[in-house]
């Protein structure tokens, strides 16, 4: 089966809610064995949301701490697929301070970076798949969050550069950029009835998107399925970004 991971290694980074814990989840249900990275100390420090983690292996690792990449132990030696998923946004137009914009940039950009290049011995092991979770922020304008989109607008060129450049080591690195996903970081919109309206006006579809069809979009990429595709950020935004 094309969509089989049996005997697979896969590693979430942010993988403990939302888009990352999704993905964590699909892939283990199709028989992957998943580590999942977060911030806090241990799976027990995440309460309520500690049940869901359960099935995975767990390490601590905050992106946003300098060194704290280069200091980390991946818990595989070898990786077929990778996904990241780590962001941060700042609202309220704080994104417009140096140290907010510095903080932003720091975990959706440079992070990546830092990442991808700890991680890719592992994937060339097994001629992996590098899956960066963008955003439709990075292909449009965010009016309040210049560094929000800034950062995702590199993501995407990142990834398009990496899969240059990596493909000669037959790690295949591609991108997805979502739309307005029901999670943690959205709840700023998603709890405010004015505010989500207002938004589902701008989407043809008319409704949010869920982390689970960004996971089912990161099972395609890593399959064979996606075997010619290097380079590329797969929009899922239910048509926002159409007009």
């Amino acid at each position: 089966m094309d969509l089989d991971f049996t005997d697979r290694n896969v590693l979430v980074v942010g993988g403990s809610s939302g888009i990352g814990l999704a993905c964590a989840q699909a892939f283990a249900a199709r028989g992957a064995s998943v580590a999942v990275t977060g911030t806090r100390a241990n799976k027990a420090a995440y309460g309520e949301g500690a049940g869901a983690l359960e099935p995975f292996a767990f390490s601590t690792l905050n992106v946003a701490t300098p060194g704290a990449v280069v200091a980390w132990v991946p818990p595989f030696d070898a990786l077929d697929v990778v996904i990241l998923s780590q962001g941060a946004v700042q609202y309220r137009r704080q994104e417009f301070q140096a140290e907010a914009f510095r903080q932003v940039v720091e975990v959706n950009l440079n992070s990546l970076m830092a990442c991808a290049q700890k991680l890719a011995p592992a994937l060339e092991t097994r001629s992996g798949s590098l899956i960066v979770i963008s955003s439709v922020g990075g292909l449009r304008a965010a009016r309040g969050n210049p560094a929000y989109s800034a950062s995702k607008a590199g993501a995407i060129h990142l990834t398009r550069t990496l899969g240059d450049a990596w493909a000669e080591r037959g790690i295949r690195v591609n991108g997805i950029a979502p739309g307005l996903i029901a999670t943690k970081m959205t709840e700023v919109t998603t709890s405010d009835p004015v505010r989500l309206n207002e938004r589902l006006k701008g989407i043809p579809l008319n409704r949010l998107g869920r982390p689970e069809e960004i996971a089912g979009v990161a099972l395609f990429l890593a399959s064979p399925l996606a075997a010619y595709i290097v380079g590329e950020t797969i929009v899922v935004d239910g048509g926002r970004t159409l007009s």
